[in-house]
């Protein structure tokens, strides 16, 4: 492990993205309408640009810079390059929507390239004042993405209810902070590591309630119960494109928060945090699954369906091993392939200013259109975690790892709730294939997206029948 000086060019993917965003934003102003297809472009050509940057870095050696406030590693990159992917396509899904209804498109990109920052950020964070940077550098412009649609009042309600939320969750994840550091003396996650052993008995209590307050703050922004209020109701009341982008990306980011700060800078309290997250993730895996049944509007079914992923993430996080930290990551970053597959094709559906949301705009999809009614089976399928597609081995790897460390009522409770969350998503296919159609207006959509959307869903298949070199990856970002 090496500390490197504030080099500039091992946070050139960070510097390049910010530096487009900050172009882009002003050369989208002085473009007429006609012309905006070259902000699309502009926009597409930086996210390829941070790939090739971020596939380069890919096998640096863990390193240090800017006083330690910022590193580099292959957990790091292997989720920056995920990252980009999804909101690169995320783009590429939302541009005709954008342009039909109305919505700003070039403060969409600027917005969504900003939030990626923040995202990347946080990923590579090693310090509280980063960390914070980061988190809020991601929230705040998905806060304003969500409010776009200003003639909108469910999209403005929404938006404020994201923010009151996202505010409460900072404040508590910054007083826990302020406690860890009261204690440490130190803003480094790293460090904090090296000295909490090394505290008294005196400061235990101090330090177990500075742990519930961080895990609070991460279980906000990825929305586990019991701080899941925010979740259906932004997923539902965003436009579909915001919603396509706030359910995928971010959960990875969120992952990676927890990563640093329980796995990294607190690995000698992993009894205490393991005890937290099995409540959250019981409870979540529960809830999630139990309420989407209920649900008839398919986003919130989604956004619950989300709740229960989380869950299931949090399985692997809280097996405190190699294992269940690869399995996690795993997780994380399948989850983020199937929402993006899922939401892109409600998307791709809501044309002319029909908005398609509800599981009955579904019915009779596959008479309309039979190759996006098989990716969406296909999509649904993984999430219920149906093999051979990549959901199943999602589950596979955390449950795996929870018989690693011999919670096997909770693996048998993941399992049980599993076959419970089928219903739900086979009341979807059900709807697609065995139902008459409300309507007949044809189904077209653009070849890049007709190409975008095939690649993701295959992508399910193909990952479900060749999983080894994402979970080989996943594991190597750990040293494993």
């Amino acid at each position: 492990m090496t500390t490197a000086t504030p080099n500039l060019l091992l946070v050139l993917p960070e510097l390049v993205l910010l530096g487009m965003a900050c172009c882009i934003l002003l050369v989208d102003v002085c473009l007429s309408e006609q012309r905006k297809f070259i902000t699309y472009g502009l926009v597409q050509l930086s996210l390829v640009a941070v790939l090739v940057i971020l596939f380069l870095h890919y096998n640096t050696a863990t390193t240090f810079t800017f006083s330690k406030m910022f590193v580099i590693d292959k957990l790091g990159n292997l989720m920056k390059i995920s990252m980009v992917f999804v909101v690169l396509f995320i783009f590429l899904f939302s541009r005709n929507y954008l342009k039909e209804n109305k919505i700003p498109r070039g403060e969409f990109y600027v917005l969504g390239m900003l939030s990626l920052l923040g995202m990347m950020v946080l990923v590579s964070t090693n310090d509280f004042i980063t960390l914070y940077l980061g988190l809020e550098l991601l929230t705040l412009p998905m806060i304003a993405m969500v409010a776009l649609q200003r003639e909108s009042a469910q999209a403005s309600e929404a938006a404020i209810k994201f923010f009151v939320m996202s505010a409460l969750a900072s404040g508590i994840l910054l007083y826990g902070l302020s406690l860890l550091y009261g204690m440490t003396a130190t803003l480094n996650i790293v460090q904090m590591s090296q000295i909490i052993p090394s505290l008294s008995n005196a400061q235990y209590p101090v330090l177990l309630l500075s742990l519930v307050f961080v895990v609070i703050g991460i279980c906000f922004k990825i929305g586990a119960v019991p701080f899941h209020m925010w979740l259906p109701d932004v997923y539902a009341g965003a436009p579909n494109p915001i919603t396509l982008f706030v359910s995928s990306a971010p959960k990875i980011a969120g992952l990676a928060m927890g990563i640093r700060l329980l796995v990294s800078g607190m690995p000698g309290l992993h009894i205490e945090w393991q005890a937290l997250l099995i409540v959250i993730a019981a409870l979540s895996i529960g809830l999630g699954n139990l309420v989407a049944v209920a649900q008839s509007n398919f986003k919130r079914m989604l956004a619950y369906s989300s709740i229960a992923h989380m869950g299931y993430m949090l399985l692997g996080l809280l097996a405190a091993t190699q294992m269940g930290y690869s399995a996690a990551v795993f997780y994380a970053l399948v989850y983020a392939v199937m929402a993006l597959g899922a939401f892109a094709i409600l998307v791709i559906l809501s044309r002319n200013g029909i908005e398609v949301e509800n599981i009955r705009d579904l019915r009779g999809l596959n008479s309309r259109s039979p190759w996006l009614a098989f990716l969406m089976l296909l999509i649904l399928f993984s999430m219920a975690g149906i093999p051979p597609l990549a959901g199943f081995f999602t589950k596979v790897g955390v449950i795996e790892a929870l018989i690693g460390v011999h919670l096997i009522w909770l693996a048998v409770y993941a399992i049980l709730f599993a076959v419970i969350g089928c219903y739900y998503y086979i009341r979807v296919v059900k709807e697609m294939y065995f139902e008459e159609p409300e309507t007949d207006v044809a189904i077209t959509y653009p070849l890049d997206a007709r190409i975008a959307i095939s690649i993701n869903g295959l992508f399910v298949l193909v990952l479900g029948i060749f999983p080894g070199w994402l979970f080989a990856l996943c594991r190597a970002a750990f040293g494993a």
